[in-house]
């Protein structure tokens, strides 16, 4: 991709920090895979470094957001979410990828905690500078190390592209690799993920795992109005929530980027094969996805 493509006004990492302050959501997300830890054991996704590297002020109101049980639906699906791409990934370093790339990383571990790094597996993780500042930071606070095979790939997607921003920081565009995606698709425009699962599809035997949100219409009228105030309040913080996708327009988009083998799990696919006990009170039927797609 070139740095005047559709990616750039909308780029995979930028909504993480804003004005040098990291964004909620990212905050967000972060806490609710550390709640997991505690409240759940882990049960769908263990993280030991999860509460580690959180900041101060977002690990000091951990009780008061566990506190909130409307948000536990939205808690298991951040983690099923990891759960899944971390799955999917080890599948694919056992057939022989050795490159794996976070979009958009926050405070995702996988780096820190790479259990395949002595298959030389490499971790390269996709963020504006001034994020991955904020990470580093965050790391040495938590008094741990950034190990030999975690490459931080800064892109400014103002100036440059994400082709560019890899390859600078050593990934190979001829070889295989797998691509973590999560929580990031509905910040950007539909034409933004476009082109990224362009360049995604064309690394070859790529394979990318992220999330997305269905349109509003798609929800039962009692749960619309709960699921567009939430969007409100994401908008209000400088954060909206910009592109949405109907099932089968998702994957009519990525046949259309010659992916052949597409998964796509609705919340009661996700409950069926991740939740089991926990899946008591939760409401099923239209919201969030997550996929997994290889070439």
């Amino acid at each position: 991709m070139s740095s005047g493509d559709a990616t750039s006004p909308a780029p995979v990492a930028e909504i993480i920090m804003r004005d040098g302050q990291p964004s909620q959501t990212a905050q967000g997300a972060a806490a609710y895979r550390a709640i997991h830890q505690d409240l759940e054991g882990g049960a769908i996704f263990k993280d030991p470094l999860a509460s580690r590297i959180l900041d101060q002020e977002t690990a000091a109101a951990l009780n008061e957001i566990a506190a909130n049980d409307a948000m536990r639906p939205w808690r298991l699906f951040i983690a099923a979410r990891s759960r899944f791409s971390e799955d999917t990934m080890g599948d694919c370093i056992a057939s022989g990828v050795r490159q794996v790339v976070v979009l958009g990383a926050g405070l995702d571990t996988f780096s820190l905690r790479n259990p395949y790094a002595h298959l030389g597996v490499r971790a390269f993780e996709v963020d504006h500078p001034s994020t991955q500042n904020w990470k580093r930071d965050r790391i040495k606070a938590a008094g741990l190390a950034e190990p030999p095979s975690l490459v931080f790939a800064p892109v400014d997607f103002e100036r440059e592209s994400l082709a560019e921003g890899l390859a600078r920081a050593g990934f190979k565009l001829n070889e295989p690799a797998f691509f973590q995606w999560l929580g990031v698709v509905p910040y950007l425009t539909k034409d933004a993920v476009s082109s990224t699962l362009t360049f995604i599809s064309e690394v070859p035997r790529a394979a990318v795992v992220f999330d997305y949100a269905e349109p509003f219409e798609n929800y039962p009228v009692e749960r619309r109005a709960g699921v567009m105030a939430t969007a409100a309040r994401a908008a209000s913080r400088g954060e909206p929530w910009l592109s949405f996708f109907d099932p089968i327009e998702l994957l009519q988009l990525l046949r259309s980027k010659a992916f052949d083998v597409i998964e796509d799990l609705g919340l009661s696919e996700i409950a069926d094969r991740y939740y089991g006990v926990l899946r008591r009170n939760i409401v099923l039927g239209p919201g969030p996805h997550i996929v997994r797609a290889h070439r």
